[in-house]
């Protein structure tokens, strides 16, 4: 099969004809029809990831047909549409995979799906709805969960203000959920460029950071119960705050690079700051519901295999509109 791998930290992505892996116990192997590029796979290309193997084949967002299965396996058969923790140490079975004691991660510590065919666990398989192209199933692995996850626990009711700070790779899909999910939605970017993009979205709302102080704008909406920090920037999530209602949370999704600058006093009233990040098998097959049921889709361009080292620097550069899907 083709795959692109990296070979060490920092090193080129290479086209390679590897052989085409058989799987384990517990194991299935997807034929690979859409593979998400996600900020992640920095994670890949650069290490400093606890376990990270070389060479390694990039991806996480894998989406694809199963034509494979392995002894022990009962619960799926060759044909059906999956996208692919260990899913079996104590941190998985409790849910709490990110804490995975095995960190088994496409990607990083077991090959991904920058590649024709790729060997997932069967516990950490989700089943696509016939509804869902793969193209668009891809992204919903890993930005779909991580948002739809961030927004279904974030103590917010129908009708409560909702903010979505950034409306890019992961905040074009949380305006789309947060509409859908019946939240007065509010989308916050830089400039007025995406203005039109976020109300064609679901967004009631744009605050535009260069012109508006944006806890003033929320609270004039009469606070917003839940934000979700899409964008790292560490000084907006901190100005931010102050925009929540007395008991709202502050979800933060992006990574910034410095800390975050958050005082006792926006937080003694009962205010929270948290964060999210992915999901299980079964939190992604919810997600790919919900989005099948109610027509949010990801935005995506796509780029064959052997184009991956364009299409993450695109995605790096901030470039991609909105997710970047290879279609081995």
């Amino acid at each position: 099969m083709r795959a692109m791998q990296v070979s060490y930290a920092g090193g080129p992505f290479e086209l390679v004809e590897r052989a085409v892996p058989e799987p384990g116990n517990h194991e299935v192997r997807i034929r690979v029809e859409a593979c998400g590029v996600c900020h992640s796979d920095a994670s890949a290309k650069n290490g400093g990831f606890p376990g990270q193997i070389y060479p390694v084949i990039p991806g996480h967002e894998i989406a694809g047909v199963i034509d494979a299965i392995g002894d022990g396996v009962t619960e799926w058969r060759v044909g059906q549409r999956v996208g692919g923790n260990c899913g079996r140490c104590e941190r998985c079975l409790r849910g709490d995979f990110m804490a995975c004691l095995n960190r088994s991660i496409h990607g990083i510590t077991r090959d991904g799906g920058y590649a024709e065919a790729v060997i997932a666990a069967d516990q950490a398989l989700a089943l696509i709805p016939d509804e869902l192209a793969s193209i668009d199933a891809a992204p919903m692995l890993c930005a779909g969960v991580t948002t739809f996850n961030a927004l279904a626990r974030c103590g917010a009711r129908p009708g409560s203000v909702v903010a979505v700070m950034g409306v890019g790779g992961l905040g074009h899909l949380a305006v789309q959920f947060a509409a859908k999910m019946g939240f007065e939605t509010v989308a916050i970017a830089r400039g007025t460029e995406k203005s039109n993009l976020a109300i064609s979205l679901g967004a009631r709302h744009y605050i535009d950071t260069t012109s508006e102080n944006v806890a003033t704008a929320l609270q004039a909406l009469g606070g917003a119960q839940a934000i979700l920090a899409t964008a790292s920037s560490a000084d907006g999530v901190g100005a931010a705050i102050n925009g929540l209602t007395s008991d709202g949370r502050l979800v933060m999704l992006g990574v910034p690079g410095e800390p975050v600058p958050v005082y006792a006093y926006q937080v003694l009233y009962g205010r929270i700051l948290t964060g999210s990040a992915g999901g299980t098998g079964i939190e992604s097959q919810d997600a790919m519901r919900f989005s099948a049921l109610t027509g949010v889709r990801p935005m995506v361009e796509t780029m064959p295999l052997e184009r991956a080292a364009e299409a993450y620097e695109r995605m790096m550069a901030g470039d991609a509109r909105f997710r970047i899907v290879l279609t081995p």
